[in-house]
This record gives structure tokens, sequence and C-alpha cells, in this order.
């Protein structure tokens, strides 16, 4: 069975000589991180510049009876009030979907309109000459409330008699009002004839809690309204034509009225894919005729904005002795927050993709409740699909007495057999992967007591997309590359590296930048782990066309044809018949007679990329468990992915370290506690426990490449891959070091470790 790359298809990479692609280059915006220079949008101000605060809910389910302003609006300093009423009502049953989420529900986050529906919810916003004077003015606003029921938990938003958050849902099969908005399945083959063939069938439920992205930077704006030319936006996120968009649709504002620019970005993970503030600031600037800023605090990112979703599952499982897979079936279900739309489907679909299973009933509900509607995380939905199935398999190979990997590589789906869900996922690496961790020296390091080895493997589909990017040629022969998406992790510097590779040139000779909405092409988010790869695309096509204006350049001074000139080591070469008469012409030389052979070299294209490749990756983690505390420390961590090509290994190897990161914290501590009231309770790091350096071994990142014939430098993404497989790998762990006591719950911190052990 062939389970890894297609040896006879001919891929179109570059090759692996290459000078900088593959090469650990300075990375582009290193000093200014250092240093502190680099402008987030927090470090952003205007002259006449105010300040923007937001009045949130105290409930989780409300409705809005009432809002008197007027106190507010007669404190001295304040400039302007807004409340719900100031933006466009968007209809609530009409779908709006503005990529993978729709802008009714973005606005509806924004500020408040028919109801309240959890604690932070925005009700209102002031604008003043000073933060003191907007968070006093906060306090003169009266709302008067209509208390409702509420539900946060998602087994509990769907059982008898619960509150119903909305109701005009309306979901087939279901009669009368629901906090079920949506009802997927996927199916293949015939169950029960699976679980008859059968020789062993498992069946478990599992729980997982919604859990935060973990950027650094909360959300930042500085808006300025123009009423007579283009009003501005300076903010972080993930991506600056989403944040023009959106701010448009929900003020009712002309698109090409706003000029969105991107600022540093510290941090996003899927978080900053949506916006919270910029319409609010954007409707409070067009009251007071002055500049606004907005910064969430970081008890407001908690309290208001979207985190991953926990999950609610039931999984069956039918497999032969021989350790062949015969049926699946189950549910996943996942909350969506306040409003629908959670990743459910990827949930349903990419944790089951790496393997040949012949017969599936699986459904995924999308299920409201008083939260904040949820927001990407990193490869959104499959972490916790995956940690359902992966960790039955570890259980299954136990009870089979079969190595783990080996259960995994006898049902490791074919080359280019579909999924379950009918999409292929061809040259993605499982067994290269699984054989570079089974083979890696870690694997052979001796368990001592109370330490356990876990592994998992993993699926991500990656993307396509939007992209744009345009290549300058200066005058003294360097060059700029401006793109379109914000960097989060590394495009730049692969940006460069693919310029300066393709130009024959120093990559120090090579500048990048990220354009703002006006001076380059629509670009899609930075997400989806698509950026270098359509990125890559784009600047590829825009160095090609710059090369051929260079040749063509060259050909004018010499008098020869085009066609009998190539471009090599930074350099027009007369090649063929012509190949002794001319000393070749460097990019400096054609840089510096631009204006007399034609003007200005540059190129600028535009796409909607295609070809992209899902990847996948195999995880191995060491623990050991305290059996008097229930902590769990990772003493080591292997790992392995397919990266398509590196164009930057020392980012990759980053992006991979930092998913690993976010696992074992997913896995071990992090997750939202809510009280009795609907509250957040612990709306902070100092109590939202996320892992620390001392928690953290060294994490062996093992890049395996296979590069993606579509692609011309054969790059697929890396970024989302690494957070799907930790989660089963170190539940997986956990049970080796307790002689097979198994948690069936996210996070598995210590009071939880400690009653698997008493069982």
């Amino acid at each position: 069975m062939n389970i890894g790359v297609n040896k006879e298809k001919k891929m179109n990479y570059m090759s692996p000589d290459n000078k900088w692609i593959g090469k650990p280059t300075i990375r582009p915006d290193g000093i200014e991180k250092v240093t502190g220079s680099a402008q987030y949008a927090a470090d952003y101000t205007m002259p006449g510049m105010v300040w923007g605060k937001v009045l949130r809910s105290p409930h989780a389910h409300a409705l809005i009876k009432k809002i008197d302003t007027s106190k507010a609006e007669a404190l001295q300093g304040v400039l302007a009030v807004m409340t719900g009423a100031d933006l466009p009502t968007l209809p609530l049953d009409v779908p709006l979907p503005t990529g993978p989420n729709d802008i009714r529900w973005i606005s509806r986050g924004c500020m408040a309109q028919e109801k309240i529906l959890y604690v932070g919810h925005p009700i209102a916003a002031v604008a003043a000459t000073s933060q003191e004077i907007a968070i006093a003015a906060l306090d003169l606003i009266e709302v008067d409330y209509e208390v409702l029921p509420h539900v946060i938990d998602v087994d509990e938003a769907v059982a008898p008699g619960a509150p119903i958050l909305h109701d005009w849902i309306k979901t087939e099969g279901i009669e009368g009002p629901t906090n079920i908005s949506n009802i997927m399945t996927v199916k293949t083959g015939d169950v029960e004839k699976g679980f008859g063939e059968a020789d062993l069938v498992v069946e478990r439920d599992f729980k997982s809690a919604a859990v935060h992205q973990g950027y650094l930077e909360p959300q930042s704006c500085v808006v300025s309204y123009k009423p007579d030319s283009q009003s501005t936006i300076w903010s972080s996120s993930q991506g600056q034509f989403m944040v023009r968009g959106l701010t448009a649709t929900i003020t009712g504002m002309a698109t090409g009225d706003i000029k969105a620019i991107p600022a540093e970005i510290g941090g996003g993970f899927g978080g900053k894919t949506i916006i919270y503030l910029e319409p609010v600031a954007m409707v409070l600037s067009k009251k007071c005729g002055r500049p606004v800023k907005m910064q969430n605090t970081r008890e407001e990112v908690f309290h208001s904005t979207g985190p991953a979703p926990g999950m609610s599952a039931h999984l069956k499982v039918g497999v032969t002795k021989e350790g062949k897979l015969t049926a699946v079936e189950g549910s996943y279900n996942m909350q969506a927050g306040c409003y629908p739309g959670s990743p459910v489907g990827r949930a349903c679909h990419f944790s089951f993709s790496c393997y040949d299973i012949p017969n599936a009933n699986l459904k995924g509900l999308d299920i409201v409740s008083n939260r904040p509607n949820v927001a990407a995380y990193r490869a959104p939905g499959a972490p916790q699909g995956n940690y359902v199935f992966e960790a039955m398999l570890d259980e299954i190979a136990e009870k089979l007495n079969m190595d783990p990997w080996e259960l995994r590589l006898r049902n490791a789906l074919p080359l280019n057999k579909p999924t379950i869900y009918g999409a292929k996922i061809g040259e993605a690496g499982i067994q290269e992967c699984i054989d570079s961790v089974r083979n890696h020296p870690n694997a052979k390091i001796e368990l001592g007591p109370n330490q356990g080895r876990g592994i998992a493997i993993g699926y991500w589909g990656n993307a396509g997309g939007e992209s744009s990017a345009q290549l300058h040629i200066n005058e003294d022969g360097t060059a700029l590359v401006i793109t379109g998406h914000p960097d989060i992790g590394g495009s730049r510097a692969s940006m460069v590296n693919i310029a300066a590779e393709k130009l024959g040139i120093d990559y120090k000779k090579v500048k990048a930048q990220i354009g703002d909405t006006n001076n380059v092409g629509i670009s899609a988010v930075t997400g989806g782990s698509r950026v270098t790869f359509a990125s890559g695309i784009v600047v590829n096509e825009a160095t090609d066309q710059v090369i051929e204006t260079l040749k063509s350049r060259a050909a004018g001074i010499w008098g020869i044809d085009v066609e009998a000139i190539e471009w090599r080591d930074g350099a027009a070469h007369p090649a063929g018949p012509n190949a002794g008469d001319f000393e070749p012409l460097s990019l400096e030389d054609l840089a510096a007679k631009a204006e007399s052979t034609g003007g200005p070299i540059m190129a600028a294209v535009s796409k909607n990329t295609t070809g992209h490749m899902g990847v996948v990756g195999a995880h191995m983690v060491d623990v050991e468990v305290d059996t008097e505390t229930g902590r769990v420390k990772i003493l080591r961590y292997t790992a392995s992915q397919d990266v398509g090509r590196a164009i930057h290994p020392a980012y990759v190897e980053g992006q991979i370290q930092g998913g690993v990161v976010q696992g074992i914290g997913w896995a071990l501590n992090e997750e939202f506690i809510y009280n009795k009231d609907g509250r957040l309770d612990n709306a902070g790091f100092l109590d939202y426990r996320m892992p620390v350096a001392s928690d953290l071994p060294l994490i062996d990142a093992v890049m395996v490449e296979i590069p993606n014939p579509d692609h011309p430098h054969g790059v697929k993404g890396v970024g989302e891959i690494p957070l799907v497989p930790p989660l089963a790998a170190i539940a997986n762990a956990i049970a080796d070091a307790t002689g097979g006591k198994r948690l069936y719950e996210l996070p598995m911190s210590p009071p939880k470790v400690l009653k698997a052990l008493d069982n």
C-alpha cells in the first residue's frame, strides 16, 4: 500500500541547492522587535486623538428595555456616546457570510442590539478626552435590563428545558425552538455491517473546555473618520482587508471610503481574524469629529472576544483483532457561543482524514450558549476532534496488545484514496512522519517509574485564496517586496528568500513590507496555513515578470532578441551564438539604466491561489506523573511534520514548537471557568494557567519535506497542524505513566489526574 510520496510524479519546486530558500536568514523585523521600535496598534497616536471605552453587560442573558445615556453625554470631556441603535440592523434571518464568519454575528459582537447574550457583551461606548473621563462616563449610563435564564455548558444547552437563546433558530429535524443551530453529517458505507465485522468495539464519552488563543497583545485600534475623504484605521489584525470590509458593512460605509493600515501584531493564532473595536471607534470618530483610540484590557479580551470552542463528544469505534478499523459512529457537540458558527465540520472531517475507514456515521452539532461567539484558533475544530479519535486508537492498541504506531500504519489512508468525507489528502507524509519519530533518538530513551510515552498523529487541510504582491527594483539594484498579508509567522522573511533566490542577489538587498489596503491588491486574512503558500505564488510570479523585464532591457542594450538572453546569478547573460559577444549586465547595472531603457522596473500580481495540500504531523511525548499532587511534567517532546518545503527553516521550527506549547497548555491546564452567574472567573493570565518556560522541555522539531508539486517552491503550510496531535499524545502518555488510567476530559489538570489515580 502506497501511503507516502508518489515518486513518479515530477516535482516543479526549485533545486535543493538554493542559496537562500531553505536557509535561516536574518528576519527582516528582528531589530525592531528586539529594540522595541516596532509599531503595534497601541503605539499609534494622532493630533486631537480621544479615547473610546465600552460599557459591557454584567448579565449573561437579558433583554435591553431602555438605555439612558444623557448623564454620560453631559459629563465634561465626553465628546460622543453610541449604542447599537447607531449601527445598521442586519436581519437575523438572512445569512451574510464574509469569509468563514457571518457578519450578522460580528456586528452584534461589536455592539449588542436586540438582547444581551453574555457577560461582557458591549452595550454602549463613549469617546472622551481622557481614559479616566471615558471610564467615569460609563458609570453614568443607565440600562434597564430584563434578566433572562442563561446556559453556559454545551450539554446543558441541549438538555430538555434549557433556556433558549434565539426563537428564530429553526433546525431541520428538531421541533420547536432549539439551541442546536446546525447539524452536519458524514456518512459512508454501512456502520451496522462494519460493527458486525468487528472483533472489538470501544465506546467512550469525551469533553474538552474552551481555551484562549493566548495572544499577548489585546485588540487595539486608532480610527479617524473623514467625511470628505478616506477614513483611516490603524489596527493589529490578521487581515487589513478583512478589517476594512467588515467595518464598512457594519457601519454602512462604502468600502472604498476606508483605508486600513496594518500594524505589527502581537500574536493572533486565529483570534484576530474578526474584529470587535474598529466599527465602534469609527462611529465614535464620526460623531465627535476626532480620531478615536480604543484598546481592550486583558479582562475585556477574556470576557468578550472569541475563544476556541469546547466540545462534548461520543464515539464508537469497531476494529478487527488484526487491527483493521471497520466502523466509526458518534457525535461531536461543539460550542458556538451566542450565535451559530463553530468549526464542528472540521472536527468531523479532519479527525479521521489520516485513516482508511470503510464505514462511518458521524454527526456534528453547532450549539449556541451564553458565551462570546467562538473564534478561530490554529486548526479550528481539529485539535478537539483529533483528541477524541487518537485517544481511542491508543486504547484500542492497548486492548489488542499492538504497537500504537503499527495500528495507525495498518489503517493509514492509501495515496489518493478519498477520506470518509470524500476529499483526498494526497501526499501528506503519514508514513514519513511516523518513521521519523519511531527512529528518533528520543524513542529509544528508557522510561522510569511513573513515566509514560504517548503518541498521536493529526491532519490539517491548509488553504489557498486571494493574495497579492508587488516587486519593485530600486535605482541601486536593491528590491522591495510588498505583500498583502500581515506577518505573524515569518512570511516577510520567506518572501525575501524567494525574491532574492530568483533574482540571484543577496537577501540583504531585498526588503519586505506589508501594504495597506490602498497600496497592494486584495489579500485574504493570515490564517489557515496559507500565507507562505499563497504569497509565495504571487511573489514568484511577480519576480518572473521582473526578470523578463530585466532581460528585455538587456536585449535592448545589446540589440539582440530577448530569447537569446538568460538570467542567472543576478545578471543577464547572452546565450547561444551571442554568448561571447557581451559582458553580463547585473541587476545593479540594469537598475541604474532603467530611466533610459524604459522607466521603472516593477511587477504586480493578484490572484486567487489554488493547489494547496494538507499535511500530517506525528508527535511523541514523554511525561512524568506526580502521584501525590497529580501534576504532569513534560519530560521531552518530539514533533515531526510534513512541512512541504521549508522556505525559512528557523521560522518553521518556531511554528512547530509554538503549536506544541499551546497544545501542552490545552491538554494540561487551560480552560475557561464560569460561575453560576455566567461570569468568567479566570479572566486574566494570573488565573488562566498558560505554560511558562519552566513548564517545558526542549521541543525537538523534525521537518519532513515532501514538496507540494503544485507550488513553484514546494510549499504546503505549517502553522496549523502543530496544535492538532498534542492533546491526544499527552492523554496517551498519562495513561501509559499511570498503568492505564485514562482521562476523557480536558484539561487533564492535577485534580482530575488525582481522581483518576484514586479510581
